[in-house]
């Protein structure tokens, strides 16, 4: 079994509770528009990962928990539900990002899709609506999306789930990997494009 990964972050604090490792995988046919990672709409170019490897290495990290972003983790189901089963056999919990909202995943009664949930302690759902962003709510990306605790591993008065979004910058090489809060990520990364395009033409 074989999860198609865009990029990893071993060690983050702007994509879930806690110190996380976030996995962004690579397929997405949700494409909402203003996407912060349109790259990542097509499986091409991903980096093929064995799940139970990949929880191994982030158990390694000394992290709280793992996070799947992307792309669309239930798009990739059945290798992403062994990732988060066994990140949470090793003790790490689990937070997923999906397009879909949860009562179309359960609508689905798909064996994968339902091993993913079950494996998953806090999900957000719904697609990115880039008109509507939302500022108050920390790692949530639009006004629409929802927040919800799949288990007792989060209290959900918690304040942490309260704070203000943010944006995580870091430099993987010569790459630019931007974290967090979509509609800045959005805006940072459009503008290190046109300066990357801008710097080819010369």
């Amino acid at each position: 079994m074989t999860l198609h990964v865009a990029t990893i972050v071993e060690d983050t604090d702007a994509e879930g509770p806690g110190r996380r490792f976030a996995v962004w995988v690579k397929g997405c046919t949700i494409r909402c528009p203003g996407c912060c990672n349109p790259e990542m709409f097509e499986r091409a170019g991903a980096t093929p990962h064995e799940p139970e490897a990949l929880a191994r290495r982030a158990a390694r990290c000394g992290v709280e928990g793992v996070t799947v972003l992307g792309g669309e983790p239930f798009e990739q189901a059945p290798a992403v539900a062994r990732f988060a089963e066994e990140a949470r056999a090793r003790g790490l919990s689990v937070m997923v990002f999906s397009g879909y909202a949860l009562e179309a995943l359960r609508a689905r009664r798909d064996a994968g899709v339902d091993a993913l949930l079950a494996a998953t302690d806090l999900l957000v759902d719904g697609p990115y609506d880039a008109r509507a962003p939302e500022p108050r709510r920390r790692w949530i990306g639009s006004t629409n999306q929802r927040l919800h605790f799949l288990t007792d591993r989060y209290d959900p008065t918690d304040p942490c789930f309260e704070a203000s979004n943010e944006l995580e910058l870091r430099f993987d090489g010569h790459e630019l990997v931007v974290s967090g809060w979509p509609t800045a990520a959005r805006r940072v990364l459009a503008r290190a494009r046109a300066r990357a395009r801008g710097a080819s033409d010369e």
